[in-house]
């Protein structure tokens, strides 16, 4: 339904009601493969060429593979709890917040958009950090004059990924673009996998041991757990799951079902690779470690970068959702009133990323920090509670029990995951300066 944004209210068990406008944005149209393909999107992203790096090198070798199917099997699950409260109260819930306020009340509303908010633009100033990095992999293949900083390059990427969000109305409008997005994952990931797995049958034995004093150890194992966690969250399940057809929740979970089997085979092997090949020297960005034909690693780098571009494009619609809607842009996406909004709303925005972004680029330490109060609260916590909460009749006490276990659990890690992130941007801030070229 494309109607305009007229608000409807939606009525929570006696809380005040929430205005829940309409969306300008298709819903209720794409297939669960198509649905499937933009969360396998969001996990295959340019990020896994980091994984060997900031999460095997700290964990370790147990530790790493451990850590990654629990992350896999629980992320599974959490997700699998918000995408069946999709039509709680008989009501679609297109937007995180949207649940949350016809869960809880306003307040929760508020909270649930702001802290979804500062993770998907954490999550989109990271793209554009990886997308000029892939560039500037590029060009330090061909050149190694260091005229081009890593800041210009993100610039270029910031400015690329304006242009597609122009051109790119909706969410479901990504359709072809898809495509060529697992198509670009694939490529760096085959290319990272083969060269490294040449590397690592030609190299001496590895040092797999984690570095670091007892102290920083724990500090780096508690970033890496919420890194996995990172990995395999979107934050924004309710949001893709309104793009898909009725019947929702049956279509969203074979959606889940894909992403969480063949959707994340391919980050595996890429993280295992990477690792069993360089030990714990592996960098953060596994297409500079590799050795081989510089063809191969240009084009690597290049898909990295437009996959990228896509990626985010997925990470920033919510915002583009919430900003159409909020100024009825609705109609021909080829409109000069829709077309010129969408040039200044989203290349301001994009702008703004791309700033936050060349400033500081060490934005790991940030990622993990809005791990920590983000994606934990958002995906586990209030996943498991809103489930109690909406369902609570109708749950045995041992199984209240074990959502409480979750929220408990969870609750704690997010707390120690901000201390080591902020411990972590505090050694970091005085190693690096602001528009650092790293």
């Amino acid at each position: 339904d494309d109607s305009a944004s007229r608000p409807g209210k939606v009525q929570g068990d006696g809380q005040l009601a929430v205005e829940v406008p309409e969306t300008a944005h298709q819903i209720s149209r794409d297939s669960w493969f198509q649905v499937g393909f933009v969360l396998t999107t969001g996990i295959n992203s340019a990020y896994v060429l980091g994984y060997s790096g900031a999460i095997m090198v700290p964990l370790g070798w147990i530790g790493g593979v451990v850590g990654l199917i629990l992350a896999t099997a629980i992320s599974l699950y959490a997700n699998s709890l918000v995408a069946k409260l999709h039509e709680f109260g008989g009501k679609r819930h297109i937007r995180y917040r949207d649940l949350a306020g016809f869960i809880y009340g306003k307040k929760a509303y508020s909270l649930t958009w702001g802290l979804q908010y500062a993770n998907l633009f954490m999550i989109n100033t990271g793209y554009i950090i990886l997308a000029g990095q892939a560039l500037k992999a590029v060009y330090v293949l061909y050149r190694d004059d260091h005229d081009m900083k890593l800041p210009y390059f993100i610039a270029i990427a910031g400015l690329v990924c304006a242009l597609f969000a122009i051109g790119t109305p909706h969410l479901s409008a990504l359709r072809i673009w898809l495509g060529f997005s697992t198509f670009f994952s694939l490529v760096y990931i085959v290319v990272a996998f083969v060269l490294s797995l040449r590397d690592g049958l030609q190299a001496p034995p590895r040092d797999y041991s984690i570095p670091g004093t007892s102290t920083s150890k724990i500090f780096t194992t508690i970033g890496a757990a919420a890194n996995l966690v990172f990995a395999f969250n979107t934050g924004m399940l309710p949001e893709i799951q309104a793009t898909i057809r009725q019947p929702v929740v049956k279509n969203m979970m074979k959606a889940l079902y894909f992403q969480f089997t063949v959707g994340v085979l391919p980050m595996y092997a890429v993280t295992f690779v990477g690792y069993w090949a360089y030990g714990s020297s592996t960098t953060t960005y596994l297409l500079n470690s590799v050795t081989g034909p510089v063809w191969v690693k240009t084009i690597a780098n290049v898909s990295a970068f437009l996959q990228t571009v896509i990626a985010l494009h997925i990470f920033a619609s919510p915002m583009y959702e919430y900003l159409d809607t909020r100024y009825g842009i609705n109609g021909s996406a080829l409109a000069f009133r829709n077309l010129s909004f969408r040039f200044t709303v989203r290349g301001g925005y994009l702008a703004i990323n791309t700033l936050v972004s060349a400033l500081l680029p060490f934005l790991g330490d940030f990622m993990s920090l809005t791990g920590a109060i983000s994606t934990f609260p958002l995906t586990f916590i209030l996943a498991n509670h809103m489930y109690l909460v909406a369902k609570k009749s109708k749950l045995s006490s041992s199984q209240k029990l074990w959502h409480w276990l979750n929220i408990c659990i969870f609750g704690c890690m997010s707390v120690l995951a901000a201390i080591s992130a902020l411990r972590l941007i505090a050694l970091d801030s005085k190693t690096y300066h602001v528009f650092a070229d790293l």
